[in-house]
């Protein structure tokens, strides 16, 4: 059974938090908020970890297009081609925010990113996981929490996420009420933003 843990914006309590960097250590999976909406996630370089994301998914590991949640744009030299100095400039105008940008990827990438030659980043506009990723010392990846409903396309309620995926994973964070509206995905790879979902960022 997943364990709730309430942990909100306005005063993080950081015994909780380290709970959630435990359990991602352990390769763990958890369920937490961002600026956007309820995510599912684990720490990039388990990779059996990683195997068990793309399970609750329904997905092949090489299919899968995770992408990677950073606390500030330190990480992108990391996993990402060296940038023009106007697409960071570009970048740091709107991160942190409700946006995935898709960067051409380096060969530094976790091995579940074997052959992928582009990669998303999120930075999100919330202090839960951004201290998750900083506690963690490293990135955590994350992939979108689909609702049944034909109506609903995200679920809101993080009681009803942990009703549902009580079986699947470790951890659920609540935070309180999530929103609807999942990140505007932007294509940088041609050097020029290129948006390909519109999402809840505005450009």
């Amino acid at each position: 059974m997943a364990k709730i843990l309430k942990i909100y914006q306005q005063n993080p309590q950081e015994n909780l938090i380290d709970e959630a960097v435990k359990v991602l250590q352990n390769g763990g999976v958890i369920i937490y908020p961002s600026d956007t909406i309820y995510t599912i996630g684990c720490d990039i370089y388990n990779y059996k970890a990683m195997e068990r994301l793309a399970q609750i998914k329904g997905i092949k590991m090489d299919k899968q297009k995770f992408s990677i949640i950073c606390n500030d744009l330190s990480h992108l030299s990391e996993f990402t081609k060296p940038i023009e100095t106007s697409t960071f400039r570009f970048l740091k105008t709107h991160l942190p925010g409700a946006f995935t940008f898709i960067l051409e990827a380096n060969r530094n990438l976790p091995t579940a990113y074997k052959g992928h030659k582009t990669v998303g980043i999120r930075v999100p506009d919330h202090i839960v996981p951004q201290m998750i990723v900083e506690k963690l010392g490293h990135p955590i990846v994350s992939t979108s929490i689909h609702d049944d409903d034909e109506i609903l396309e995200y679920s809101t309620d993080p009681e009803l996420i942990a009703e549902k995926y009580d079986k699947l994973v470790d951890i659920v964070i609540d935070s309180g009420y999530g929103d609807n509206t999942a990140s505007t995905i932007v294509d940088l790879t041609s050097g020029e933003p290129e948006v390909i979902r519109q999402g809840k960022g505005i450009l």
